[in-house]
């Protein structure tokens, strides 16, 4: 028996492989209107087998869902207003220490305080007063 089993099983291997190997050796189709025509049906019946097996969620978990996207929504908005306000706050704060340090630079141009070419004519101011001096 376990032999007859073996030969049934070989067979219907056999068979198998010669339905594939006719499949395989079938020429492409021609293009046709009837083949349009069925490839359209068979998609719109695939689609219709397609929506069936569609799981659609109930009330309660519509909710839950609506709940959970605005609640991140609301975290992720809290966390890019910290950053943009600390960024914002960092980039003022850079801009007012740049303009202390120009209005100073200014203010030590302006009173000649600093400057080198201000104690350069200092000097030869000096030394033609001594010149004028030791003249008379």
């Amino acid at each position: 028996m376990a032999d007859e089993k073996k030969v049934t099983d070989a067979e219907v291997a056999a068979k198998k492989a010669k339905k594939t190997e006719k499949k395989a050796k079938k020429a492409p189709s021609k293009f046709s209107p009837k083949n349009v025509g069925k490839g359209i049906a068979r998609f719109f019946k695939d689609l219709r087998g397609e929506t069936k097996k569609i799981v659609w969620p109930g009330p309660k978990m519509i909710v839950k869902s609506t709940g959970v996207v605005l609640a991140s929504i609301l975290v992720l908005g809290a966390v890019v207003w910290i950053i943009d306000f600390a960024v914002s706050g960092g980039i003022g704060a850079l801009n007012s220490a740049a303009n202390e340090v120009t209005t100073e630079v200014v203010t030590e141009d302006a009173s000649g305080e600093t400057d080198e070419h201000d104690h350069e004519h200092d000097h030869s101011e000096d030394e033609t007063e001594e010149d004028t001096t030791a003249a008379n």
